[in-house]
């Protein structure tokens, strides 16, 4: 018999181990799969106006044609305040924040429902899944982020008083907490749609009245005291008023509420993901 010959080493790219600790939140595995993730944004952005007329441009056309609506009935006909600043700027700019934070919730709410198929035939991050949703919405408020600023300068042109100031370096963090708070939101309500499926209809009006109980179309000034207080527990609130200070000049300026809003968000995000990775493992058999 010829002598056995020594096996090559082999260069592994997964290794299959036991279950580790209970609150391994395993994102370095999202790093080792970031090529996938890459060809998953590609996927999200790209197929998102796929056969349709106007293509992309919807990215523009969905926040004109809800800012005019809201300065429509908001600012005209039921007359709510502003802080004294141009209704349409004050409405758009909430307008491409929430569609950013609403965006990645609703799309991360159904990631398991929405790709069982997917999930049952090969391995990878689930996470890769959601984070990817993230990443192609935020290329779409970067677009909507570019239309804002060209309306503002051309109201600046125009006389507005309007007056960004240094607060607009802070800009990547405010993106950061809403888009950590709707993943974090998203991942829960997403992991527990495996057994309850009500809480896709329930995402669906509740996203919209989330949008009531956050100072979206009306300023955090305009409410009167006490309900002023329950409206900063809200975490998304310090986040819209800051925004518009730093690039209008008018709104609620406060880094403690801002802090307070970071803790919260981590939190979520936290509980989040800890209970997504729990659910990754047994979803197949109720999905």
């Amino acid at each position: 018999m010829p002598p056995t010959q020594a096996l090559p080493e082999e260069n592994w790219t997964q290794i299959i181990r036991p279950q580790g600790r209970q609150f391994d939140l395993k994102l370095h595995e999202l790093w080792q799969y970031r090529d996938l993730i890459v060809l998953f944004v590609r996927r999200d952005f790209v197929a998102q106006y796929k056969q349709t007329i106007l293509g992309p441009a919807w990215h523009f056309i969905q926040p004109l044609l809800t800012t005019l609506t809201f300065t429509i009935i908001f600012g005209k006909i039921a007359r709510i305040p502003t802080d004294g600043l141009p209704p349409f700027l004050f409405y758009m700019a909430g307008t491409i924040l929430w569609g950013y934070f609403s965006g990645v919730l609703n799309g991360t709410s159904s990631t398991f429902t929405g790709n069982a198929g997917i999930f049952g035939k090969v391995y990878f991050p689930r996470l890769a899944v959601p984070v990817a949703g993230l990443l192609s919405r935020l290329i779409a408020f970067g677009l909507q982020f570019l239309f804002f600023l060209g309306f503002l300068a051309f109201f600046m042109l125009r006389g507005a008083e309007v007056a960004p100031n240094a607060w607009v370096l802070i800009t990547p963090l405010l993106l950061i907490i809403m888009a950590a708070l709707g993943l974090g939101l998203g991942v829960i309500v997403s992991s527990l749609t495996t057994r309850y499926r009500d809480l896709t209809v329930v995402v669906g009006f509740g996203v919209q009245l989330l949008m009531y109980a956050t100072p979206v179309i009306y300023p955090l000034s305009a409410l009167p005291e006490p309900y002023r207080l329950w409206m900063l527990l809200n975490p998304i609130a310090p986040v819209m008023e800051m925004f518009r200070y730093a690039y209008l000049g008018a709104g609620e300026n406060s880094p403690g509420l801002l802090a307070f809003s970071i803790v919260i968000t981590t939190l979520i995000l936290y509980i989040g993901i800890i209970l997504f990775n729990r659910v990754e493992r047994t979803f197949m058999d109720t999905v």
